[in-house]
């Protein structure tokens, strides 16, 4: 894909020359476009073109919407390389791996199973005296607020399952990640229809506006316990619905069935997948006594082999921190778990060889609970590995933060299924960590938010029931 192809659909969103906010490059820190910065008057005036749209854009019926849809995830494909490069170079994930181009392979999936997933009315009594059914209609306006590491297909998360349903849909991008998640809706806005799907760029003061206008029916949000909190805060005045992905702080647990060397491949991208920029990513590893010396060595050589670098480079499968805040967080919670008497094992400072926001990936050993770097959610390449001798204590040590969106146990697998019922998480992975599927539900619980999405359950979250009773 040529530089001037990707640039044409950059032109396409950036803001004219000399206005707007730039954007940089995660790797190089050279500039690649500007993001607009619209305002609050933006945001509502696009809420009432997405309210006087959604009658219209309802009334085409399940079928009109799947077929247009498919016609977006259509339009998505064929621009796939233009968009990849795009998303490598504003987040900084390499194209390569589980990375960029598996993002967008990723949206296309989602768009297409939420557009043809059906949902029929489910009868609920059929006698002599009753015939009961349970319907599922559009909300309305959907209000998207999505995060930075995973921009375009967690939009797609939020937006495909609302649009299916009938609802438009008003996003509102990360002001880390703004660029490629306009690019990518200006995309499916080719083959929609005008107003069903707006976007509106812009800071703090938009989204908050968003959360609590009076013509935003459902929220849906990804992101920080914190900031989650502030928009159930928001939503009050609205009674707008929400479904909320919040932080993670996952734990794993390797039982002494596990074989080292079969899962350590699996383990490594179970944490630093996007080089552990993930939500629902491994970020506490809890290794019994047994085989923990060789799960850690084990480990450490998975991550030597391991390239990292520029991600716009074929042959790099790790890549930068997105942002200095993420960069300095990581930084501050290795240096405090070093202080506290941590074994590093690989990384352990940033290696600025590479550039101003690469950290390599650290293992550090010897830790305990109640230190930073595992009580904390760090979202970075940097995994404590805690040692246990008894099971019972790895269970209380994984349910002890008030943190549940995924969690994984590896080894004998009816063993690890046994162990997994006790673990207080929404998903709990056997041997494998952080994989989802469009038709398998995906939701935290405690601190990690609440609300469900893909699949069925997904299309219902974004939608009002109606029983039809007589």
């Amino acid at each position: 894909m040529s530089e001037s192809t990707t640039a044409a659909l950059l032109d396409r969103v950036q803001a004219p020359e000399g206005e707007g906010r730039e954007i940089l490059d995660a790797a190089t820190r050279e500039v690649i476009g500007r993001a607009p910065e619209q305002t609050v008057a933006d945001l509502d005036d696009a809420i009432a073109r997405a309210k006087a749209a959604q009658p219209a854009w309802e009334a085409l019926g399940h079928e009109k919407r799947t077929e247009l849809l498919l016609a977006a995830a259509d339009a998505l494909d064929a621009r796939a390389e233009e968009l990849a490069q795009l998303l490598s170079r504003e987040q900084g994930k390499p194209l390569n791996g589980p990375n960029a181009r598996f993002e967008l392979g990723g949206c296309s999936a989602w768009l297409r199973t939420a557009a043809t997933t059906p949902l029929e009315p489910q009868v609920l009594i059929d006698d002599e005296n009753t015939h009961a059914e349970l319907h599922y209609k559009a909300i309305g306006v959907v209000g998207a607020i999505g995060p930075w590491n995973w921009p375009m297909m967690i939009t797609i998360w939020q937006i495909a399952p609302a649009l299916r349903m009938g609802n438009t849909v008003v996003v509102k991008p990360s002001e880390y990640t703004p660029l490629s998640v306009l690019a990518m809706i200006s995309v499916l806005n080719d083959a929609l229809p005008q107003d069903a799907l707006i976007a509106v760029s812009g800071g703090r003061d938009v989204g908050a506006r968003l959360a609590a206008h009076p013509d935003v029916d459902k929220v849906m949000f990804t992101g920080s316990t914190a900031t989650g909190r502030k928009i159930i805060e928001s939503s009050a005045g609205n009674l707008a619905r929400l479904t909320l992905e919040l932080g993670g702080n996952d734990a794993g647990i390797v039982l002494p069935s596990a074989d080292p060397q079969a899962i350590a491949q699996d383990l490594f991208w179970g944490a630093f997948i996007n080089t552990g920029q993930t939500c629902a990513a491994l970020k506490r590893l809890y290794v019994h006594d047994d085989i923990y010396d060789e799960v850690v060595d084990a480990l450490a050589e998975v991550a030597r082999r391991t390239p990292m670098g520029n991600g716009l480079s074929e042959d790099n499968v790790l890549g930068p921190l997105q942002n200095k805040q993420q960069f300095d967080i990581v930084s501050r919670l290795v240096e405090d778990a070093k202080a506290n008497g941590g074994r590093v094992v690989t990384g352990g400072s940033p290696a600025a060889e590479l550039g101003e926001l690469f950290y390599p990936i650290t293992l550090v050993a010897d830790v305990a609970d109640g230190v930073a770097l595992v009580d904390e959610e760090q979202f970075g390449p940097a995994l404590p590995i805690i040692r246990y001798s008894e099971v019972e204590d790895a269970v209380t040590s994984a349910n002890r933060l008030d943190v549940g969106l995924g969690a994984s146990v590896w080894g004998d697998r009816d063993e690890a299924r046994k162990v997994a019922t006790r673990i207080q998480s929404g998903t709990v992975w056997i041997n494998s960590h952080g994989g989802v599927h469009p038709m398998i539900p995906f939701g935290g619980v405690k601190g990690s938010g609440y609300g469900l999405e893909f699949g069925v359950e997904g299309l219902k979250s974004v939608a009002v029931h109606q029983v039809i009773n007589g």
